[in-house]
């Protein structure tokens, strides 16, 4: 095969660089006795940070909480910085989001309505160019389309239709969806939760073209403006809201945004000018590349894409409306998003918290609301093993899923004992979130298997690399603006860059990695880069090793070690315990003089 290669050489994606640990914000860190990160001093006037009330912690009820409009790119007879008047919203991410209190809205033909109507075949809101079917009552419902992926799938099939696997029409979210902010006992669903996203849809189908930079937090503001831009039609950047200032800058001067909203540092501005062609019309998501060394890159993920690996989730999981899952993850790590999704698109709750496992909020609010899931990557069930979680304290939590690299075989039986279904899962970001799920009951038969592809997926080994073949597929990366442009380049094929083999029922066993990569938390570390950094230590080798960097020193003593664990750290925005700094009185050489890395992953 010749298909570009997922960069990606773990399990599921994470953060964008520089990354956070895994979860929705630092307390993990906290609980092994290291301060956490926060920002320092109070926010700059236009940063989109809800205003806290009484009974509403988090400040993102769905009629209280007001943040400034969004920073938008200039556009000649516009101001450079706010968009054209509206009339007073008084709403999460007001202009984005614009779901407050205002005059009436048209009663809906659907549970959720687009913010446009078609005007005639194909016509659609900020460039989405889509036929309305026949019975579909608005431009919400997504219908499969063959495309590419369809192609893939009949050349293997044998079919020549063009059919795809995808369900035959998917509302999303579902009519019986509902988001509960934390400390919000009632929630928005229904109706209600239609006419914010329309208000949200409209407000940012009236920015300039170009995709929207969403500092992505969990809460109803940035899950409104996600919404919105997907019912307007527009691409959506899902990035870690305290991004550094420079690393932002960057990112706005490489992808040209139309809009920032919602980062705690307000230093960088859209450009003035948007030169590159407008995204392509099948583009709705892009996630950044987790690596936490370098220039990230983004993944272009389309809108069929979402609907499907969202939709494959929820029947890997049988989810439905009865189910409820709080935010333990964050919203812009694909993992986390996944949860959001699956659940949405199954009528099920969503709790949005950004509390986390640390917290007694979040357990509070997991008891309150009779969540029934819990989402975690590796370091969080080491954390729940370390505050001897008990099932029995929360009598409606039924269900643990487990992704973002390997769970050690003693906490996935630890666990597994904790809850009716335990399921191990492998995905990547450029597989839009889940590849495979390891069913409950063969937990016991297959131990080591991350599971079966996802219905309507398949995976197969290409010279000992695990190649994923599905409608999840991204459409490819992007570096610059231009190639958000870029219609389809893989064709629904991903190679992931893992090493593994399958048995004979198709289940999968990741054996390795084919670059130096490790994974950190659930967040991927270039061993290459982190060499680089520390030039200047003497001589210096860094492996990967169960959810953390290894790190190999000739000339440092135990002090220095320590320091440089913690440097690594700040660096890399992980937290220090993810760095085993170890004394070796010689590298291992191959022949050829380079690192035996072989030789000293032996002794990790």
């Amino acid at each position: 095969m010749t298909t570009p290669r997922s960069h990606d050489t773990g399990d599921q994606d994470t953060p964008p660089v520089p990354a956070a640990v895994p979860q929705p914000h630092a307390q993990a860190a906290g609980a092994l006795g290291e301060p956490t990160a926060r920002p320092a001093g109070a926010p700059p006037s236009d940063v989109s940070h809800p205003q806290q009330t009484a009974g509403d912690p988090d400040g993102t009820k769905a009629r209280h909480d007001a943040v400034p409009h969004p920073q938008v790119a200039n556009e000649p007879g516009r101001s450079p910085v706010q968009p054209e008047a509206d009339p007073a919203p008084t709403t999460p991410l007001q202009a984005a989001t614009g779901s407050g209190k205002s005059e009436a809205d048209p009663a809906p033909a659907a549970p959720l309505q687009a913010a446009h109507e078609s005007s005639g075949p194909g016509a659609g809101p900020a460039g989405f160019s889509r036929p309305q079917d026949a019975g579909e009552p608005d431009g919400v419902s997504v219908r499969a389309k063959a495309g590419p992926t369809a192609v893939w799938r009949s050349q293997r099939s044998g079919k020549s239709d063009g059919s795809v696997a995808a369900p035959e029409s998917v509302v999303f979210p579902h009519p019986e969806a509902r988001l509960v902010a934390a400390g919000d006992r009632d929630g928005v669903s229904g109706e209600d939760l239609a006419r914010s996203i329309r208000r949200a849809a409209a407000h940012l189908d009236k920015l300039p073209p170009g995709p929207v930079f969403c500092g992505m937090r969990n809460t109803l503001a940035s899950v409104f403006c996600y919404l919105g831009a997907w019912h307007a039609g527009r691409p959506i950047a899902l990035l870690d809201p305290d991004l550094p200032a420079a690393t932002l800058a960057e990112l706005a001067e490489r992808f040209e945004p139309c809009a920032l909203i919602g980062f705690t540092q307000a230093g960088a501005e859209p450009p003035r000018r948007r030169t590159a062609p407008d995204p392509h019309p099948d583009l709705g998501l892009l996630l950044a590349t987790s690596g936490s060394t370098g220039n990230p890159k983004l993944v272009r993920i389309s809108r069929h894409a979402v609907l499907a690996n969202a939709r494959a989730i929820a029947t890997a999981l049988s989810l439905g409306p009865g189910e409820v899952a709080p935010t333990s993850l964050p919203l812009h790590y694909s993992y986390g998003l996944s949860v959001l999704n699956s659940h949405l698109v199954a009528g099920g709750t969503v709790v949005l918290t950004e509390a986390g496992l640390l917290e007694r909020s979040f357990w509070n609010d997991l008891r309150t609301h009779a969540c029934t899931s819990l989402a975690a990557v590796p370091y969080q069930y080491t954390m729940l093993r370390r505050m001897r979680f008990d099932h029995t304290d929360y009598p409606a939590l039924t269900t643990l899923t487990q992704a973002g690299g390997r769970l050690a075989p003693e906490l996935v039986k630890e666990f597994a004992a904790q809850a009716e279904r335990f399921y191990v899962m492998y995905g990547q970001t450029e597989a839009t979130a889940r590849i495979a799920v390891l069913p409950p009951d063969r937990l016991d038969d297959k131990p080591g298997s991350v599971g079966v592809a996802v219905p309507g997926g398949r995976l197969e080994i290409d010279d000992g690399e695990v190649v994923y073949l599905g409608p999840n597929v991204m459409m490819g990366y992007a570096e610059t603006a231009a190639d958000l442009a870029r219609g389809d380049d893989m064709g629904g094929v991903l190679r992931t860059g893992d090493l593994g083999r399958l048995d004979d029922e198709g289940f999968l066993y990741v054996t390795g990695r084919i670059k130096r990569i490790a994974k950190v938390f659930g967040t991927r570390v270039n061993l290459d880069d982190v060499e680089r950094l520390l030039r200047g230590s003497g001589p210096v080798a860094a492996t990967s090793g169960d959810d953390r960097v290894t790190i190999w020193t000739e000339s440092l003593d135990k002090p220095a070690r320590a320091l440089l664990a913690r440097r690594l750290a700040a660096q890399l925005r992980l937290h220090w315990s993810g760095f085993d700094v170890r004394h070796i009185d010689r590298l291992p050489l191959l022949a050829t003089g380079k690192v035996d890395y072989r030789a000293l992953e032996s002794m990790t």
